[in-house]
């Protein structure tokens, strides 16, 4: 099965014993079940959505069998080679794959060639697959122009990189780029259960619990093809021991992880998510990063990890240190862009800054509390000073009269009412005296002195 992504699983999971009676019998089970489960058709594709709905461009071109270059970038297990087979299935087009890990550029030549000879002959047009396309050298990715340009192949790369980045300007400027998105939860436990059921599958010889359902869920973390491969050894160690249901034992003994039991409620998920926070807050950075192994190795969504990071930056930190918003969107970023094992760094590295971090909670306190006027009625009309006077009859309302420009004021601050009269002289933001706050508290002190000395 062709590789997706730098950070794919073994292709071939453990094959089922010949102890699994009719389950090990199954005429598929040579091959592997993600590449048994392959959706055969475009409505088969599960998640994507957005990519195929009706008039989206992608769905022009496959169904008026227009010529087409498509750039997919996405995370592995997305669907990208599954996506760029079903391009060339619904369009009667060859297949050819190469990979960009082995193939050079006399390889990428003579598929060029074989398609344009193809063409020539049969009139048959061919879909080039070129899986992993960063890894493609600038002499390599400029190979595949003249293919491209005229039209000899319908090219469709793969990558898992930032294109702006890995592909060569005129590659990419005559490619659609299309965004594919780690798959939800409730797409996954899709895959799931049409595995377990589907005749290509495991056709309805093992059950699941809820229990290991949900923690496969949780450790495909977004990719199709790794729950699909769990399952596959989930049902192997089941049925060796003379199982027909899995349980979330037989989970856990299939990835070679011990489970961290998260009951239907989710209790323990919630427990262990608030004792993670509670540790940064508390300037526990040994707990926070133990808590933090704790989810990784549950299988917990490295997204749902870099969420919490950011909302702690800003509801536990703040403006005592400005730069810890920055590191955890920083993080959440590299989360998206390189996936798992790798983005165990970058969460590390924020967790430390976080839980490092002098705290605050000025802010959210601030907002909250001007929403609680907001929605008590406290909402007066605005200042006539401060509404727009750029539209003709303005100023014979009087808006913008006496507006003070605070530029023309060698502090950069003038007297003058901002807030409705209804609010005016209440403070919201009430800064700590931790951090780049102190400062910060004093400058603001300042600040509102010359504001209300009017």
């Amino acid at each position: 099965m062709p590789s997706d992504g730098l950070f794919d699983l073994p292709d071939a999971p453990p094959s089922l014993p010949e102890s699994s009676g009719t389950l090990a019998g199954n005429q598929f089970a040579t091959a592997p079940l993600a590449v048994r489960m392959r959706p055969r058709s475009l409505d088969e594709l599960v998640g994507q959505q957005h990519l195929l709905g009706p008039g989206s461009p992608l769905r022009q071109m496959i169904d008026g069998h227009k010529p087409l270059t498509i750039l997919l970038w996405g995370p592995p297990g997305t669907g990208k080679t599954t996506l760029a087979s079903l391009i060339s299935t619904q369009t009667d087009r060859r297949f050819v794959e190469v990979s960009a890990v082995s193939a050079g550029v006399k390889e990428v030549r003579e598929v060029i060639t074989g398609a344009r000879k193809t063409l020539a002959s049969t009139g048959q047009e061919t879909v080039l697959f070129v899986d992993e396309v960063h890894r493609f050298s600038k002499a390599q990715q400029d190979a595949l122009l003249p293919g491209v340009e005229n039209r000899w192949v319908s090219l469709v790369a793969a990558t898992t990189e930032n294109p702006h980045f890995s592909v060569i300007s005129p590659l990419l400027s005559r490619s659609l780029l299309l965004t594919l998105e780690s798959l939800t939860d409730d797409d996954i436990a899709v895959l799931v259960d049409r595995a377990l059921t589907d005749e290509r599958g495991l056709n309805g010889e093992v059950t699941l619990t809820d229990d290991a359902r949900d923690h496969l869920v949780r450790l495909a973390g977004g990719d199709g093809r790794r729950v699909l491969t769990y399952l596959e050894a989930a049902a192997g160690a089941a049925t060796s021991q003379g199982k027909t249901e899995i349980d979330v034992e037989d989970a856990a003994q299939a990835v070679d992880r011990a489970a961290v039991r998260y009951d239907r409620q989710g209790d323990q998920h919630y427990d262990v998510t608030s004792a993670f926070i509670k540790s940064i807050r508390g300037s526990d950075v040994d707990a926070a990063l133990h808590y933090l192994a704790r989810m990784i190795e549950a299988g917990e969504d490295p997204r749902f990890i870099a969420r919490r990071l950011m909302i702690h930056a800003s509801e536990d930190i703040g403006m005592a240190d400005p730069t810890a918003l920055q590191a955890a969107t920083t993080a959440a970023q590299a989360v998206a862009m390189i996936g798992f094992p790798e983005a165990r760094i970058p969460l590390a590295q924020a967790v430390i800054h976080l839980a490092t971090a002098p705290k605050s909670n000025a802010v959210i306190r601030a907002i909250d509390a001007a929403l609680s006027d907001v929605r008590a009625g406290k909402v007066g009309p605005v200042p006539p000073a401060l509404r727009d006077a750029h539209y003709s009859g303005a100023k014979k309302l009087g808006h913008g009269h006496d507006y003070l420009y605070a530029h023309n004021d060698p502090r950069g601050v003038v007297a003058q009412q901002y807030a409705p009269d209804d609010i005016d002289g209440t403070e919201y933001f009430e800064p700590g005296r931790h951090g780049a706050e102190a400062a910060l508290a004093d400058r603001l002190a300042r600040i509102r002195a010359i504001l209300r000395d009017r």
